[in-house]
């Protein structure tokens, strides 16, 4: 008579452990979906709250499509005038400010609601912020978001695609890669201005309104070419703060603009290097706020 086989009472092999550098990154990328998820219900409830008043809601985003036009109308009129800007033809300044106020216009709509910390320092609310288990930058960024503001990417959007028609850009491998990373390091550099400018208040309340001379300040600066202002100004607003990685760089190396200091091909690859650097120094800055932060007590 055969025996039957006798089943094995070994315990299966344990799986590998996951590697050190996983083990890490699973939390890391499980609280970042949970961010996201919570900002992206915060931001539609704002939007669901906007769209109850449709008319009102309609007229504030011609507003700002509007305003801005006027802002591009008078670069126009000065092109007009001076048809040789720094040796940049008409068409290559329509491409720097498509490049310059495009990330402005995004970063605008998306963070510089956190601006919003001043009367929240003021007024007492910070600390309701402080006590949900939730970072305060996100929810002041999902809490203040008006789509509204949206109305300013309209004119911008469009001044950078005349701009990259006017300047006969091939949309290759190449074209679209110096395009992104202008639009992606132009706006991390803008978000790192807004969270600074804002992080004043944690110090000086009402400083804000002067904070927006490196804001919007910055941004009105960068629409036009960089070689163009003195030397002084070049090293705090090209380099020190570096908007120069915003439009200017990687404008002269997509279109071939006159380049008038010298300034080498490999610089535009700096530019992600630029926003990540500008964004740490920029959160490093609010963090230390967060911890200094005295509440008022009211």
């Amino acid at each position: 008579m055969a025996e039957l086989p006798v089943a094995s009472t070994k315990a299966p092999p344990a799986p590998p452990p996951p590697a050190a550098g996983d083990a890490a990154l699973g939390p890391l990328l499980d609280e970042l979906v949970a961010l996201w998820r919570l900002y992206r219900r915060l931001v539609g409830a704002q939007i669901r709250s906007e769209w109850q008043y449709r008319t009102s809601f309609a007229f504030f985003l011609l507003a700002q499509a509007l305003i801005t036009a006027l802002e591009l109308a008078a670069i126009v009129i000065l092109l007009d005038v001076v048809p040789d800007l720094g040796g940049w033809s008409p068409a290559q300044v329509a491409l720097l400010y498509g490049l310059a106020t495009v990330p402005f216009a995004l970063t605008d709509l998306i963070v510089s609601p956190v601006e919003e910390l001043a009367v929240h320092v003021q007024g007492g609310t910070f600390d309701r912020l402080l006590l949900r288990p939730v970072s305060a930058l996100i929810q002041l960024c999902a809490l203040e978001f008006e789509l509204r503001r949206a109305g300013k990417l309209i004119p911008n959007v469009a001044t950078l695609v005349v701009g990259l028609v006017a300047t006969d850009v091939e949309l290759d491998v190449r074209s679209l890669g110096l395009l992104a990373i202008g639009l992606a390091s132009g706006s991390a550099i803008y978000a790192a201005l807004w969270i600074l400018s804002a992080s004043i208040s944690f110090w000086a309340v009402s400083a804000l309104q002067a904070t927006h001379a490196f804001t919007y300040g910055g941004q009105f600066a960068n629409q036009y070419p960089l070689h163009l202002y003195p030397g002084w100004i070049r090293a705090i607003l090209g380099w020190l703060i570096p908007l120069a990685f915003v439009a200017y760089v990687p404008a002269i190396e997509l279109i071939g603009a006159p380049n008038p200091l010298g300034l080498p091909g490999w610089l535009v690859l700096l530019s992600p290097l630029a926003g990540v650097g500008a964004l740490a120094v920029a959160l490093t800055v609010w963090t230390t706020g967060i911890r200094h932060y005295q509440s008022t007590g009211s």
